[in-house]
């Protein structure tokens, strides 16, 4: 046998010249296959102890294999490990993605080597428009000029948003055409794109069922179904829309069904048009991001819109989406947030197709903070950096919060869902913690002093990291400082933040208590003593703390289980939450001293204050007060100097 080093083995070379040159597809990958088997080999070349080679063939042949292996397992979970045509790949490589979803992962390779009926479950926002995309788009035969392939969505914003994602990755397919039917347009122009021989149409059911029956479309060339959002599709009544559209397409080999939740309506349509399919699940059926934290307030329902206005006012930076049940209500609380002076519009489905589209616009460009939705027009939302979302109120069916959610804490961010409730509905948050497996914070809803000092806080962020145009100090700059020669600085920057938040102030001088089910008369309960303790720490949101990662590093850092804390506040640079009195002191000594992200930790019991001008109540994050719903009270004790309202 020949012992001669890899590199000097011509066989071996042209063989591995031929694998790389003859499958252009995969070129790339090769030759970094080759890359690493050549340096691998130049360098056990030169390990050959007294001049004996320690390697013959059969030992070259299985390094190279163990070499292609350790590559292929590295490269495996990427867009390039997929056998998609080439326009596709590039078309991918320019997009920037690198990295598939979960749900990608398991449903690409599928459907590309063995075309099958299946059912794909994974939350809103994990990329179920490329699983199931991008398969379509590599069996897609241009030369044909009929409808190939139909994609049925629940709403014309999620249609839109399919049909603008398809063109994105088949922008360099020539020949390609995608169509988009919806309602909320007139129909005309939607039939002349039919005369263009599309082949792939993206639809909602109620309008393709008017192309259908006035014969401007065709679906007897379909090969493939997908139902895209399928439990939203049943759950807004197109049941019987499904079903004749499947029922017209004869030659239908396979159908896609993507949905977020497996409800017996799914698993029905299932059994009645699909064969035997598989499913890919990337998580536990319900379970929701782990990112997003859960946060609920628990009202009257009267004040429930003033708790929004209190939220939005504690939140000056919100970029959101506040649900609620119904149309009536989502143009009701849209109006009075408009009326107050909020950026903020409705968005829901009594509204034109392009009032709804400018609304997106809008909202995508940032000219607006917040839309007031319902859960049917939110479908077709598709942006990543939404930091809240508020539930006016809690949704009928517990599985549609999973989709609320869902629509923030996307792209591996943080998020936070706050849910508006009256103490009957207590027990609803409990049955969406059971389904979501995740924990529920309860938090106070703020006091008047609380939003001022918010804002505050926020105002001078803003005022702090604010980069004045040059030309702006060379033109102005004279006549400023002509105006404000006789002003010190004190004064001018007092003038300036009162002139900014004297409008917040005057609204909360006189904020009552929004909290539901609490006695202010009395921290004590009946037999003396207190149950629950009001407890302070000097972490807030500028050392990157929110509710759900102080729950985290107290219970990492003394083994209290997160159920134990309560009446959760995170401020700018403090934090406030409740513990069974007899864990207080436990805590205190071992949290002490501790460290967050390099900051010493000072904890120590809440004192009751009333130094502020703007409430004498008992009814803020960080006061002492009693549950008459449910027994707790806080105790009265001193706390630091940093627990005091105003931080100096």
């Amino acid at each position: 046998m020949s012992v001669l080093p890899i590199y000097n083995t011509n066989r071996l070379r042209t063989a591995v010249y031929c694998h790389v040159f003859q499958n252009k597809k995969e070129r790339k990958w090769v030759l970094l296959q080759l890359l690493a088997l050549w340096l691998f080999f130049i360098s056990i070349s030169k390990c050959n102890l007294a001049n004996k080679a320690w390697l013959n063939t059969t030992y070259q042949l299985i390094a190279y294999l163990c070499v292609l292996f350790i590559i292929n397992v590295l490269l495996m979970n990427s867009f390039s490990s997929f056998s998609l045509r080439e326009e596709l790949s590039r078309a991918i490589s320019e997009l920037g993605f690198d990295t598939p979803t979960p749900i990608q992962q398991k449903v690409i390779p599928e459907l590309l080597s063995n075309p099958t009926d299946i059912i794909g479950l994974a939350q809103t926002g994990t990329g179920k428009t490329a699983a199931f995309g991008l398969p379509l788009l590599n069996y897609t035969d241009v030369s044909q000029k009929e409808v190939q392939f139909l994609v049925l969505s629940p709403t014309r914003e999620l249609c839109m948003q399919i049909q603008n994602d398809l063109s994105k990755y088949g922008v360099h397919i020539r020949g390609l055409r995608i169509s988009a039917v919806y309602g909320g347009v007139p129909i005309n122009g939607q039939i002349r794109d039919q005369r263009a021989h599309p082949q792939i149409v993206v639809a909602t059911p109620g309008r393709l069922i008017d192309l259908l029956e006035r014969k401007a479309i065709n679906l007897d060339h379909v090969k493939y179904v997908v139902l895209d959002e399928a439990d939203e599709m049943l759950n807004m009544g197109f049941r019987d829309d499904i079903e004749f559209i499947l029922k017209n397409t004869p030659n239908r080999q396979h159908a896609w069904l993507f949905s977020a939740t497996m409800s017996n309506e799914v698993r029905g349509i299932a059994k009645r048009f699909m064969k035997q399919w598989q499913e890919f699940s990337v998580a536990a059926p319900n379970v929701g991001n782990e990112n997003i934290d859960h946060q609920y307030y628990v009202t009257n329902h009267h004040n429930r819109y003033e708790v929004l206005r209190r939220l939005l006012d504690f939140t000056p930076g919100i970029y959101g989406i506040i649900f609620t049940r119904t149309k009536q209500d989502a143009q009701d609380v849209s109006e009075k947030l408009m009326k107050q002076g909020y950026h903020v519009s409705p968005l829901h489905g009594d509204m034109d197709q392009k009032m709804r589209s400018k609304v997106m616009e809008r909202f995508k460009n940032r000219s607006l903070q917040v839309i007031v939705a319902t859960d049917v027009a939110a479908r077709g939302i598709d942006v990543n950096d939404i930091s809240h979302i508020i539930n006016y109120e809690l949704p009928d069916d517990p599985e549609v919060y999973t989709h609320r959610s869902g629509r923030t804490a996307r792209a591996g961010k943080s998020g936070i869902c706050m849910s508006i409730v009256t103490p009957k509905e207590i027990s609803n948050i409990r049955q969406i913690e059971r389904m979501v497996k995740s924990h529920f914070h309860r938090s106070d809803v703020p006091d008047g002093a609380e939003v001022v000092r918010k804002r505050l806080f926020f105002y001078m962020e803003q005022i702090a990291n604010a980069e004045p145009q040059a030309d702006f100090a060379k033109i102005y700059r004279e006549s400023i400082h002509e105006r404000f020669a006789d002003m010190d600085k004190d004064e001018l920057i007092r003038k300036l933040i009162w002139l900014q938040l004297s409008p917040t102030i005057e609204d909360y001088q006189k904020a009552t208590d929004l909290n539901a089910g609490y006695d202010n008369k009395s921290p004590k309960n009946n037999s003396g003593s207190s149950r629950f303790v009001r407890l302070f720490v000097n972490i807030g949101e500028k050392d990157g703390l929110n509710t759900k990662k102080l729950v985290d590093f107290v219970s990492e850092s003394t083994d209290v289980e997160p159920n134990m804390m309560e009446r959760i506040t995170v401020r700018e640079l403090s934090s406030y939450f409740n513990v069974p009195s007899e864990m207080a002191e436990y805590l205190i000594e071992h949290l002490s001293n501790k460290k967050f992200k390099g900051r010493k930790i000072r904890i120590d019991q809440a004192e009751e204050r009333s130094d502020t001008n703007f409430s004498k109540r008992r009814g803020g994050g960080d006061r002492d007060r009693q549950s008459s719903g449910e027994g707790r009270g806080y105790a009265k004790r001193n706390g630091p100097p940093g627990a005091k309202r105003w931080r100096q």
